[in-house]
């Protein structure tokens, strides 16, 4: 229980925020609060899909705070819709994509999977994308849309083509 108000929490923290610093605490409180669940057979397929997926969301957090720093060193503004300088953008549309499993940024994302229950995986695949989906959301007047729009055709044509290959449910 204490787990799902986590998420929830965080979850919500970074949806309403404005702030970069709120948005990347949010993101933080759902990598930690997530990672019990994940880890909770303590099988090592278990242990290793937590390990991975803390690696993983770490370095995204951190892609995040390190755009919103330089956005902010650049223009002085903390503000999620005010991200104009071009490097930024770049940092975090690499920080959205790790975060949401896309294309080229995938590889994490099956392994983790199959080391977490079906109810942890169906989590991961629908929650756990909501805050990220929502800062894209946030941020897609100053995100690059050509470079969006190819990761998305290549997530779309990718996943199709080694869902094909799979031979487990998850």
């Amino acid at each position: 229980l204490i787990f799902i108000t986590s998420l929830l929490l965080g979850s919500t923290i970074t949806i309403s925020s404005n702030h970069w610093v709120m948005a990347w605490t949010g993101l933080e409180i759902n990598t930690l609060a997530v990672l019990p669940l994940i880890s909770k057979s303590h099988h090592p397929r278990a242990v290793e899909a937590a390990t991975k997926y803390f690696l993983v969301q770490a370095a995204a957090s951190t892609l995040v705070l390190f755009s919103s720093m330089t956005n902010a060193w650049h223009t002085g503004q903390w503000d999620i819709t005010h991200m104009t300088h071009p490097t930024s953008s770049l940092i975090l549309t690499a920080a959205i994509s790790m975060k949401l499993g896309l294309v080229p940024f995938h590889f994490w994302f099956p392994e983790v999977l199959q080391g977490s229950s079906l109810m942890t995986g169906l989590l991961l695949s629908t929650a756990m994308k909501f805050p990220p989906i929502t800062l894209l959301y946030m941020t897609s007047q100053s995100l690059n849309p050509s470079l969006l729009t190819t990761m998305a055709i290549l997530s779309a044509a990718l996943g199709g083509w080694m869902g094909l290959n799979q031979t487990q449910t998850r």
